[in-house]
């Protein structure tokens, strides 16, 4: 079982603070650091210093570290145009030496976009599937070649396919609950499939549908990997998971009803009851930045266990 590191920067931290996170987990020897791509708060949240973007982000981390992993839970694919968002992915890759994983969505938080001007399409998901077409498609094409696409959202002519990520194939990642399109969509082009805050019942049926959409597709089930993003608050006493439930403004027995809540022991039990399912990789949703303590803790009574 793999532990990553996933933040949600909008809700307050400055590049700063994210560099410090990211260092952190690498010491710590986690697998990866991800964020969100968001630009606005959500909640009660001060949403200060104001909002970071995702890969200038991930592009200052890619020349910072050496060796932990760097990607998004999820692009909004409504923030950038592919064609574009192919070339940023690549040169990250290239910055970092080979580290980037590009998680791709369809993009939801509508305030966001009246907030910065950013349109917000009625067809995302059609939209999305073309995204991952182009993106993936231009990466694929061979060098000297030429790469051209006809779609209703997106046309690209005679484009050089330019530039080309280290990596032989940057890792996709498709999450999400849908129980139609989004396994199909997966089963089609990601490499990972993930599912955010769900319960062990609904991630054991999504895996399953993605599994037979794979398959049906022409590829093993097993394939690809599987993985749950889940908000983490562990503590060496009770009194510590209180303090840490408080700092994140939740209450510590829906944190252990929906996420990875109480002793380094319960942790690890319920990390294992999600592998029991098939996944082989969480992020662990940490909320608050400055709590370096925590990530040390998991590194120290979590991950240990598990690897």
């Amino acid at each position: 079982m793999e532990l990553r590191i996933f933040t949600e920067p909008q809700q307050g931290a400055s590049y700063d603070s994210l560099l410090k996170v990211a260092k952190a987990a690498e010491d710590l020897a986690f697998d990866a650091f991800f964020r969100s791509d968001h630009y606005l708060r959500m909640g009660n949240a001060d949403g200060l210093p104001g909002p970071t973007d995702a890969w200038i982000t991930l592009a200052g981390l890619a020349r910072e570290t050496k060796r932990i992993r760097l990607g998004t839970l999820m692009t909004a694919g409504t923030f950038r145009l592919p064609g574009v968002l192919a070339i940023q992915v690549a040169q990250v890759d290239q910055m970092s030496g080979g580290r980037v994983e590009l998680g791709l969505g369809a993009g939801w938080f509508e305030e966001e976009h009246k907030a910065y001007g950013i349109p917000f399409p009625k067809e995302k998901f059609a939209r999305l599937e073309e995204q991952l077409a182009i993106v993936t498609g231009l990466w694929a094409t061979d060098g000297g070649k030429e790469f051209s696409y006809d779609g209703t959202y997106y046309q690209l002519e005679n484009s050089p396919a330019l530039p080309k990520p280290v990596q032989g194939k940057v890792p996709v990642l498709i999450g999400g609950h849908g129980a139609r399109r989004t396994p199909r969509l997966a089963a089609q082009y990601a490499d990972e499939f993930n599912i955010p805050f769900a319960s062990l019942e609904d991630s054991e049926r999504q895996f399953g549908r993605v599994r037979a959409a794979a398959e049906a597709a022409g590829r093993k089930g097993d394939e690809l990997v599987y993985s749950n993003a889940l908000v983490a608050c562990v503590g060496r006493s009770d009194a510590e998971v209180a303090r840490r439930a408080a700092a994140i403004g939740r209450n510590v027995d829906e944190l252990k009803a929906n996420g990875l809540a109480g002793s380094p022991a319960e942790v690890v039990d319920k990390i294992g009851r999600y592998a029991g399912i098939g996944a082989s990789r969480v992020y662990l949703q940490m909320l608050d930045l400055d709590d370096l303590d925590h990530l040390e803790l998991i590194s120290a009574q979590v991950q240990t266990q598990l690897t």
